[in-house]
């Protein structure tokens, strides 16, 4: 029996993006970006390996507008303009699928889907077996049972089950399945507040769109009203979101038949692209397409130790001509300011890797290459910014290398980070947890060579036919996971475009401003330890009296059986044993009733600033800088905030005296200033942004005080009437309710009966019905896709929304209202730092940024400079997002952080 006659179409367009965002930024001997060309290219050789005898025909977009946009002035208007590195992609990429004997198809006026799907109808009606490599999701409306999509990004190929599964409608719903969720990228409006899961129950019940919309009046709530509300535009988006068949093409299906390779043509284009392992594969066989790659990986791992010379110009060469490589350091400390250079590993192609050791010192160690000869053959190609390199938290080899005198550039990717944005909650994103978790791989240990405890050896204590294995290990891990992760980020262009435009270029910008550190003053540490001590001694002895006898106020099990056995007080929570908590929820709640609790949670606070600050902060003085340097996490708190550690800036409070005071500590050195940048109200701002209401955007817009507009506007009083009172009051609500906050904590913040509470908030929601209608439409869409977006496309995903647990749920739902306005305002400054950062390196000013703090970044500036750094910062961070009322940045100006802020 004959095989069936196939016909590959290749999406060349879909595939001309997505590989220029999965590839890190390579470039031509000439420099000139290849990557989409080099990703694209590949994905076709693998398809010419995989189907020999197939025709095909590689299609791509024509400039210029087609009849969509005739019947709709908006379609794709918000797409942004294609970066310039891609698009002086595009006419190489046509010249390399020529000379690969590929049929290449550009239809004026007509869009690439519609010619994929007017040539995938023409030849199944020819007999043709037709597989649509694409990643785009409208495809899915052409799949039969002789027509079938392949993602060659991962790996997948849908037929009429596989578009079921995936969308949960059958291929011949899909076009009112997407007349229905619309499409951003394409700007095709659908009903607002219908997502994938709510299109996909309505097609289920009533079959077709027609069907539903003649049903419109039984769907209840609001998504019926928005549904009834959209019925006049529905036809128009289903009319944009159908593939048009009926063109007539002057194609034959049997005219699409690759031809054999000619060198002549290939070589100069390997060449001029600096495609070197291909060029070198292209040799008197060249009519069979090279392989694109080694053997793929499948679990055997070879790593080399690298003791010679020999050995290491081998992989030195091997790393120069590699598209990217994974590069790890092993160093004597994980505190960066202090780590020295132990070897160093890299890794290429999966399951190959290399360790150089340089400095482990233990007896009987064999010897070893010179470190400083290896760092300096080494520095041409780390120096490099054309040279793309990967690595798991890079950030941290960067400052190493700094520590050596080797500025790195060329980062390219970070598996933590791809893996961060990817799902910040799916995993901590160690390399061991992202190894298991995405490669089922169980890694070598730390603990596993070095031991554990007090006899834990550090690692040049470590013999090196132990170190080499995990050093090895590390990078190849990396380059797999990266290999894994990636494709994935790919998928999502809002994701990817989040990765490598805000969390890539800032890791760069955290390096600078971890090295940059800032001054303190000791001696007014010391008096402030002082004055913490004795205000400390003297709540001690008031919460003995109250007591009735003396007790250890840092025991959580003596404060139990005072604050329960003895003074009888009510239980308002237990612990995981049944017993009585004593955390810090339940003694504030305590705290409105009963001073003794009121005086612990005192005592609590001053404690722990006088452990974390005054006594703590002048310990954390590099010696060699005379400041300290505190080290940012880009992938810790799931929302996109930057958290902190060592120490810890974030937790320093600012509403007390004492918490003023330790900022007064941090002081700007002889001739230069603080100045601290501050966001104002930013998740209000943001709030009023994506709720859309008009009572916050006049607000915000005319520049009054939004509480004491939210003040006049819920207590009925006109503003030169609102009372310091009554703006606090507005004030709890504007930021209570964003953050999910009940009648009953309003209740406790505001010291007024619950009910009382209630009625604010009822009162807030009636003044500002835009609020109550976002916290009701996300809920539901997050209960829906089971996450959550920031307006840069960050996502949080929400395993608990749909709960049976209400606890969980409900706290589930606060997140779901407070993440995408605390996720931009992440999103915002870190746009802010990488612009202002561009700045203050092109303009070589005489200031550096030392800290960010929540909405704050700090700067050391030289006071001859401060009008024009002053003018230029509050530009910058203002214009960092596009919002629907103006970011307002607040700056102060002074000798002390305190002051300045």
């Amino acid at each position: 029996m004959n095989a069936p006659k196939r016909l590959i179409l290749v999406d060349g367009s879909s595939f001309l993006y997505r590989a220029y965002h999965a590839l890190p930024p390579l470039t031509s001997p000439q420099g000139l970006a290849t990557n989409a060309v080099y990703g694209v290219s590949n994905m076709l050789k693998k398809m010419l390996g995989d189907y020999p005898d197939a025709h095909f025909a590689v299609v791509f977009d024509a400039p210029g507008n087609n009849f969509r946009h005739d019947l709709y002035e908006h379609y794709k208007a918000h797409r942004p303009p294609m970066p310039d590195d891609l698009r002086c992609q595009i006419e190489p990429l046509h010249r390399m699928v020529k000379a690969m004997g590929l049929p290449l198809i550009i239809e004026a006026g007509i869009e690439a889907d519609d010619v994929l799907g007017c040539l995938a109808r023409k030849a199944e009606k020819e007999g043709f077996d037709i597989i649509i490599s694409t990643g785009d999701k409208d495809m899915a409306q052409l799949v039969n049972e002789h027509i079938s999509l392949e993602n060659t990004m991962n790996n997948v190929r849908m037929g009429v089950q596989g578009v079921i599964e995936k969308f949960g409608v059958r291929p011949d719903q899909i076009v009112d399945y997407l007349a229905l969720i619309g499409d951003t990228v394409d700007n095709i409006p659908g009903v607002p507040k219908v997502g994938p899961k709510t299109a996909a129950k309505w097609l289920e019940q009533y079959g077709t769109l027609d069907n539903l919309v003649a049903h419109a009046a039984e769907i209840t709530g609001k998504i019926g009203e928005n549904l009834r509300a959209s019925l006049d535009q529905l036809p128009l988006s289903k009319q944009l979101a159908t593939i048009k068949c009926e063109v007539e093409l002057p194609y034959e299906i049997g005219e699409l038949t690759r031809k054999p390779i000619d060198p002549a043509e290939l070589r100069p284009l390997l060449s001029e692209f600096g495609f070197t392992t291909w060029l070198k594969a292209l040799g008197s066989e060249a009519a069979a397409p090279p392989a694109t790659a080694p053997e793929a990986f499948a679990g055997k791992t070879e790593y080399e130790t690298v003791l010679t010379e020999e050995q290491f110009e081998r992989w030195l060469e091997k790393l120069e001509k590699a598209e990217l490589f994974a590069f790890d350091t092993e160093t004597t400390s994980l505190d960066y300011s202090k780590a020295r250079i132990v070897g160093v590993s890299f890794a290429v192609e999966p399951g190959q890797a290399a360790y150089v050791p340089l400095a482990h010192d233990y007896p009987g160690a064999p010897e070893q290459l010179d470190k400083a000869r290896v760092l300096e053959r080494l520095r041409p190609l780390l120096e490099n910014p054309r040279k793309a390199k990967l690595g798991q938290n890079i950030k941290y080899d960067l400052h190493v290398l700094a520590n050596e005198g080797i500025g790195l550039q060329g980062i390219a990717h970070d598996t933590m980070l791809e893996s961060y944005v990817y799902n910040s909650t799916a995993t901590r994103h160690n390399m061991d947890d992202l190894a298991k978790k995405y490669l089922d791989v169980d890694t070598i240990r730390y603990e596993d060579i070095a031991g554990k405890g007090a006899k834990q050896l550090s690692f040049e204590e470590i013999p090196i036919e132990q170190a080499a294995p995990y050093a090895a290990e590390d990078a190849d891990i990396t380059l797999r996971l990266h290999r894994k992760l990636c494709p994935q980020l790919a998928e999502h262009d809002a994701l990817y475009r989040l990765y490598s435009e805000i969390e890539m270029p800032l890791v760069s910008v955290l390096a600078r401003i971890e090295r940059n550190g800032v001054a303190i003053d000791t001696g007014m540490l010391a008096q402030q330890s002082l004055e913490l001590a004795s205000q400390i001694v003297s709540l001690e002895q008031h919460a003995h009296e109250l007591a009735g006898h003396s007790f250890n106020l840092g025991s959580p099990k003596q404060i139990q059986e005072i604050l329960y056995d003895r003074l009888q007080l009510p239980v308002l929570k237990k612990t995981p044993k049944g017993l009585p908590s004593t955390d810090e929820s339940v003694l504030q709640e305590l705290a409105a009733d009963y001073p003794l609790p009121r005086l612990i949670l005192e005592h609590r606070g001053l404690s722990k600033l006088k452990s974390t600050y005054t006594d703590r902060l002048p310990e954390q003085i590099d010696p060699k800088t005379g400041r300290i340097h505190t080290s940012y996490h880009q992938a810790v708190a799931a929302t996109g905030r930057l958290s902190s550690s060592d120490p810890n800036l974030q937790n320093i409070p600012i509403r007390n005296g004492e918490g003023r005071k330790i900022r007064q500590a941090f002081i700007a050195p002889r001739g230069f200033k603080l100045l601290a940048a501050d966001y104002s109200q930013i998740e209000l701002r943001i709030m009023a942004h994506l709720s859309d209401d008009a009572g916050l955007l006049r607000a915000f817009g005319d520049g009054v005080d939004v509480h004491t507009a939210t003040a006049a506007e819920v207590f009925g009083v006109a503003p030169e009437m609102v009372t310091h009172d009554l703006r606090r009051s507005a004030k709890a609500i504007n930021f209570g309710l964003i953050y999910g906050m009940s009648s009953f904590g309003l209740a406790q913040q505001l010291g007024v009966p619950r009910g009382r509470a209630q009625s604010y908030i009822d009162l807030y929601f009636e003044r500002y019905p835009g609020v109550k209608a976002y916290m009701d439409s996300i809920r539901a869409l997050a209960r829906e896709q089971g996450y959550v977006e920031t307006l840069f496309g960050r996502r949080l995903y929400l395993p608990d929304i749909n709960s049976r647990n209400a606890s969980q749920r409900q706290y589930a739902e606060r997140t779901a209202i407070n993440a995408p306005m605390q996720g931009t305002a992440a999103d915002i400054i870190k746009r802010a730092m990488i612009a202002v950062d561009r700045w203050l390196t092109e303009e070589r000013a005489d200031a550096k940024m030392i800290m960010q703090v929540h909405d704050e970044l700090v700067f050391e500036v030289a006071e001859d400079q401060l009008d024009d750094c002053r003018a230029k910062i509050e530009s910058i961070m203002s214009y960092a997002a596009d919002l629907k009322v103006p970011l307002l940045v607040d700056i102060g100006v002074g000798d002390n952080w305190d002051e300045a802020h």
